[in-house]
């Protein structure tokens, strides 16, 4: 336990001088009991609470005495359930050092006090203020200076000073708590502009001046609560209820009735039961009387407040029975010209007739804006009148809304509720100017440090249900549909040449053979838009199909995706498909769950895309041309079936291109920031076939065992970039198939060496955000690759060197042309589109998962060089 340490200060506060050695002195008190344990604390808090409880009859006695307001029975339970209903709801509340852990999160969230707060105490609640107030401060290790009204100084000051020797007795530092022993205006000021917070009780103005000291502050607004008594209400208790918390000290609390509207139909009934209870219903002339002796030049007559209703009514020259409880007024208007509308702060009530719900809300509404915003409103209903409660509690800008509850004591907390935090400082958030909108209690007065270790989230690898491959398999796998999935009508998405070159005819005879229907869409363009994938959609949903097979390279596939996407579920948003995300699990938009009216099995015929076992597919917007690479797992085939036989006779330009886009998949998932061991096996070998059997296919395709290879190549490459994610060269590749029609693989190949020494550097701009990737580290994953792929090299940076070598010389080798320029791109369009595609390269989907976070300027860079070739 910290040793007590003692900071004595002593004398009259009656000057800024004195006040400002005060505070002081408190700020090196604090400083002590700030070292503090949980258990001090706690030993503190309980031995003050028991002496403010102790002494409830005779601060209550002093405050009424002193101030001429309240009853001396309510004020006790005031005190009472400032010291006992703070003690329980806290005692066992962590406000020091942890209060909060979890270590497989990382997490850990740790208190600290404020430091001095300043507290402003009204003349309404002088004695269960302070209690309240000084308590939560000791609880959080914190000093308090008071700041009393003048007219009640020497009670609050009282109120203190129990608290004070208690707490010091029970260990506390001398001088924890302090207060003004002669109020004023200036002496007020400085204590809100030199501490750390300010907790403000009291008038509108009063709680301004604490917002306006330029610290941060807690303060509550003016309250004008509106009650409404529905035609479905227990009478009885709404009367009750409302005379019980009205009457209650007065009706010095902030969050008493001020009005009730009641609907017609019970409306005498309701008038009735007030008066049974001694309420009393003022006459036309005695409530003109009354008006003008509530409000006078527009503001709360100060000689009413926390009087008795007999006392009012004499003042205002109305003769009423001396043990009148509340003194009702008849009005109509709920504009702020009509007296009875304003805060009241005694027993005097407004009362409303509304012919329906609807226009008791609207009332209570307008009573509120008249000077209750953010504070409190109150509704006796039936609780089974769901509809109205919903209402009423949509309409009310209020932040605490009471059901068939006495709103003085339901709003101040935990006594005719449950989980309404015990307080009496009642926050009444922006609408009532204030920084918080619920009852302020411990929380509010302490800092929370939260610690966060570095956690790495979990990673995962997805891949098709079912992967097929061997050269002759698709006949046997097809086969799984009727005799395993027990289909029967197959939609088969393909292009026109592959159709028209019979590429589907052993696809059509196996589901002749095997008695499924099926319909064929031949339409997919090589770039297919999102047009071309609404017009198979549309047949789509015509033929309804249960299973979907998607025949062809990346663009038959991709489009086939989109249209199983439109076909199951219609009403989906492209744009929102299409909206960039950091991580796909935390994505804004969710797919929609596939798979409901239709299974998808890919078949490739070339080796190139991966599409047939990745989440992703490319499509283009008609209108503007812009390439959408949509990803979601969603998308993911459910069978993938790569049979070589469908991939023979890939012309020579379609092998290199398809060849070379498989080499780019397998590295930048290599290197990707979500790179693993589960995809950086896939990925090597992946290359590895590439630089051994890419030439082969291309210079014979007929070889079975390059054209094999290659197919696994691309499978297996698609799997690693399906759960690693891609790179900056895939987002500049698309940029350049959009704006200039460069085929997909081919843009690839101009941009990848360019994108592996940029990606290389040791000292990058920038890196990529990613828990798991630690540190700048490419240059030593393609050295990894480079090794892999046969090349020798004394360090690193030689080994990347080599690799660019020998990517160079394997595109020479399958006819790549050096530059974009080469393929026939206008140079004036080029560079006219050229900040265009550097934006739109920038914001593509792959950029994320690059290991260097790229700049536009040094996507530019990379783009001028592939086009130039310098």
């Amino acid at each position: 336990m910290a040793k007590k340490e003692e900071v004595v200060t002593s004398g009259i506060i009656d000057n800024v001088e004195a006040l400002e050695a005060k505070m002081k002195a408190m700020r090196e008190a604090q400083k002590i009991f700030a070292t503090y344990t949980q258990e001090q604390v706690d030993e503190i808090f309980y031995r003050a609470a028991l002496a403010a409880n102790k002494m409830r009859i005779p601060l209550a006695k002093m405050a009424v005495e002193e101030t001429g307001m309240g009853i001396v029975e309510d004020k006790v339970i005031k005190n009472n359930y400032a010291a006992e209903y703070i003690y329980n709801a806290y005692k066992n509340t962590k406000t020091c050092g942890v209060i909060e852990e979890d270590k497989a999160y990382g997490i850990k969230k740790i208190a600290e006090p404020i430091g001095l707060v300043a507290a402003v105490i009204p003349t309404t609640n002088p004695t269960s203020t302070a209690i309240f107030k000084t308590l939560i401060c000791l609880k959080t290790r914190n000093a308090i200076i008071i700041s009393p009204h003048p007219r009640a100084k020497a009670s609050t000051i009282a109120a203190a000073k129990v608290v004070l020797d208690a707490a010091v007795k029970a260990g506390a530092p001398e001088g924890i708590i302090g207060w003004i022993d002669v109020p004023s205006l200036e002496l007020t000021n400085t204590v809100m502009k030199d501490a750390d917070i300010i907790l403000a009780t009291g008038g509108p103005g009063m709680v301004k001046a604490a917002y306006s000291s330029g610290k941060p502050a807690l303060g509550v607004g003016a309250g004008n609560t509106p009650a409404i008594i529905d035609d479905t209400a227990d009478i009885k208790l709404a009367v009750n209820s409302i005379i019980h918390s009205k009457t209650f000290d007065n009706g010095m609390i902030c969050a008493s009735e001020q009005s009730v509207t009641v609907l017609a139909p019970v409306y005498e009934e309701v008038k009735k039961e007030f008066i049974y209870r001694g309420c009393y219903f003022l006459k036309p002339d005695e409530l003109e009387k009354v008006r003008k002796t509530i409000i006078i030049n527009g503001a709360l007559n100060a000689k009413i407040v926390g009087q008795k209703a007999h006392t009012i009514a004499k003042l205002a020259g109305v003769d009423v029975p001396e043990d009148t409880k509340i003194l009702i007024g008849e009005v109509e208007s709920v504009e702020l010209s009509e007296e009875f509308a304003h805060e009241k702060l005694s027993p005097v009530l407004a009362m409303y007739k509304a012919q329906t719900f609807d226009e008791a809300i609207a009332k209570a509404e307008r009573l509120v804006a008249d000077g209750g915003y953010g504070h409190t409103s109150s509704l006796y209903v039936n609780v089974n009148e769901k509809e109205k409660l919903a209402k009423h509690a949509a309409a009310m800008k209020t932040c605490r809304i009471l059901v068939n509850t006495p709103s003085s004591q339901g709003g101040i907390g935990d006594i005719y509720n449950f989980k309404l935090a015990p307080s009496l400082t009642l926050g009444c958030g922006s609408w009532g100017g204030n920084s918080v909108s619920e009852n302020v209690g411990v929380k509010h007065l302490i800092n929370i440090k939260t610690v966060a270790e570095r956690r790495e989230n979990m990673l995962w690898f997805r891949a098709p249900e079912k992967v097929y491959f061997k050269k002759g398999c698709m006949p046997v796998a097809l086969s799984e549909l009727k005799d395993v999935l027990g289909k029967k009508r197959a939609f088969i998405v393909t292009d026109s040449f592959l159709y028209m070159n019979g590429y589907t005819k052993p696809i059509t005879d196996k589901l002749d053979e095997m008695g499924i229907v099926y319909q064929c869409f031949s339409d997919v363009q090589p770039d297919p838009t999102l047009a071309n994938a609404q017009a198979g959609a549309k047949a789509m949903t015509a033929f309804k199909p249960d299973v979907i097979i998607a025949l062809g390279g990346g663009s038959a596939m991709d489009a086939g995706k989109i249209m199983w996407v439109m076909y199951e579920h219609p009403e989906v948003d492209f744009q929102d498909m299409a909206m960039r995300f950091m991580d796909i699990r935390k994505r804004v938009y969710t797919f929609p769950k596939m798979g409901e009216k239709a299974y998808f099995v890919a078949i490739p015929t070339s080796s190139g895309t991966g599409s047939e076992v990745t989440s992703f597919a490319v499509i283009t917007d008609q209108e503007t041309g812009i390439k959408y690479p949509l990803a979601d797992y969603e998308l993911l085939p459910d069978m993938s079936i790569v049979d070589a036989d469908n991939m023979m006779s890939q012309p020579k330009g379609l092998t290199s291109a398809s060849g070379v886009d498989v080499l780019v998949h397998a590295l930048e998932a290599y290197v990707s920031v979500m790179a693993s061991d589960y995809t950086d096996g896939l990925a090597l070998k992946a290359m590895k076939n590439v630089f051994e059997y890419l030439p082969r296919a291309y210079n014979n395709g007929n070889d079975v065992e390059a054209r094999c290879k290659m197919a696994d190549a691309s499978c297996m490459a698609g799997m690693a970039f399906n759960n690693a994610f891609l790179g900056v060269c895939h987002s500049m590749a698309h940029k350049l198939g959009a704006f200039h029609h460069i085929p997909h693989g081919i843009a690839n190949a101009l941009m990848l060496e360019l994108v592996i020494a940029y990606n290389a550097a040791e000292v990058p701009r920038k890196m990529g955000t990613f828990p798991q990737y630690e540190y700048p580290h490419t240059r030593a994953r393609y050295a990894e690759c480079a090794r892999f792929v046969g090349i020798q090299a004394k360090n690193d940076e030689e080994a990347v060197n080599k690799l660019i070598e020998k990517i160079h010389a394997l595109k020479e080798a399958v006819g790549v042309k050096k530059t974009i320029a080469d393929y026939g791109v206008d140079e004036k369009y080029f560079l006219d589109t050229l900040d265009a595609m550097t934006e739109q390269a920038f914001d593509d989907q792959c950029t994320g998962a690059n290991p260097r976070y790229p700049l536009m300027s040094e996507i530019k860079e990379m783009y001028l060089k592939a086009y130039y070739g310098k």
